[in-house]
């Protein structure tokens, strides 16, 4: 999972990206694209390796991206360019500016994220116009053109026009003749508040609460957080009344956001989570680990999460008969442990 984080400038984009990441920018390298790559923090994960002791144990992981761009400052014939990095992204993480401080202008949170969010939309605008523009002149010319991919573009170039952010058609943004265009603002988002120290409450911004997933993040205070050792960071936690980091809860919702689940496989030689879509089929989770797994799939043999804490051992939950085999359309579900039988 990889997630672009985006914003005005003077939001706290490298702020939040250092809270999310513990990565500390060098001075000098201020003009650099920045990656971080961290652990999702799964505490069953730990519990399957107390049980089998595996000689290596991996946690999924999440991909934090911060190009070294600055939208606020953008021209509209670069839009394109601009927003590159980030379209290989699985989603964006919207920054909003919701603090104050000496020599700044008052935090104005519902006005800069309408302004960001425009600046995707005129992204997307002007790849669909000259797209339609290129098909139009192609079929003038005679040539053979897609019919279904010049139907959809025209849904998108209607909702653009509307200044509708194209995540809010899913199922047209998401079509297969789409898919290269690789559309900013169909990208799922996360809008994450960058509030003062003091303050946890989200701003008077309902009308986004409603139509988008949102979070506050108390930035100055979570990029401290994240540079302290673990004793000392859980006394910090219970002093502001932070119940989960940032990091933890940035996660969780960027999972909710792409609807994605983990499953486990486990054995004397490793305990791993793997991340998949909700409604993957077993077939497909197979291919996850291995394309030769899932040309040589016979059965999944699954038990849950829940039925091995409860049985206590792998060989108790079979007796129970919480044991079970499953075939390719089995729906992978959330904290499945699955030894995948197959033969190439």
């Amino acid at each position: 999972m990889k997630l672009g984080i985006t914003g005005l400038s003077g939001a706290g984009k490298s702020t939040i990206f250092e809270a999310l990441t513990q990565n500390v920018q060098e001075e000098g390298h201020k003009v650099e694209n920045r990656i971080g790559t961290i652990e999702v923090p799964d505490s069953r994960v730990n519990v399957l390796s107390d049980m089998y002791k595996p000689v290596k144990t991996i946690f999924a992981k999440v991909e934090y991206y911060l190009p070294a761009i600055h939208t606020q400052k953008s021209e509209a014939k670069k839009e394109q360019n601009i927003w590159t990095p980030v379209r290989d992204c699985d989603a964006l993480i919207h920054v909003v500016r919701n603090f104050s401080g000496y020599g700044l202008a008052a935090p104005t949170p519902y006005k800069d994220f309408l302004s960001l969010d425009q600046e995707l939309i005129l992204a997307d605008l002007i790849t669909v116009e000259k797209r339609i523009e290129r098909v139009e002149t192609d079929k003038k010319r005679g040539k053979k053109t897609d019919q279904e991919e010049l139907t959809l573009l025209m849904t998108c170039l209607q909702n653009l026009e509307k200044e509708i952010p194209l995540r809010r058609i899913p199922e047209t943004a998401s079509e297969q003749v789409l898919r290269g265009f690789a559309f900013v603002s169909a990208k799922p988002a996360l809008v994450l508040f960058n509030n003062n120290d003091d303050d946890a409450g989200f701003p008077e911004v309902q009308d986004i609460m409603t139509r988008e997933e949102c979070l506050v993040i108390r930035g100055k205070l979570e990029q401290e957080l994240s540079r302290m050792a673990p004793e000392e960071a859980g006394d910090f936690l219970s002093e502001y009344g932070i119940k989960e980091s940032a990091r933890e809860r940035v996660i969780k919702k960027s999972y909710e956001l792409l609807g994605l689940v983990s499953f486990f496989t486990v054995g004397e030689d490793e305990v791993r989570a793997w991340t998949i879509k909700k409604e993957t089929k077993a077939l497909d989770a197979a291919e996850v680990i291995h394309s030769d797994i899932k040309k040589g799939f016979i059965r999944a043999e699954v038990v849950s999460y829940k039925d091995l804490m409860d049985a206590g051992t792998y060989q108790e939950a079979r007796k129970r008969g919480t044991v079970r085999l499953e075939g390719k359309t089995y729906l992978v579900q959330d904290g499945d442990i699955i030894n995948f039988r197959f033969n190439v």
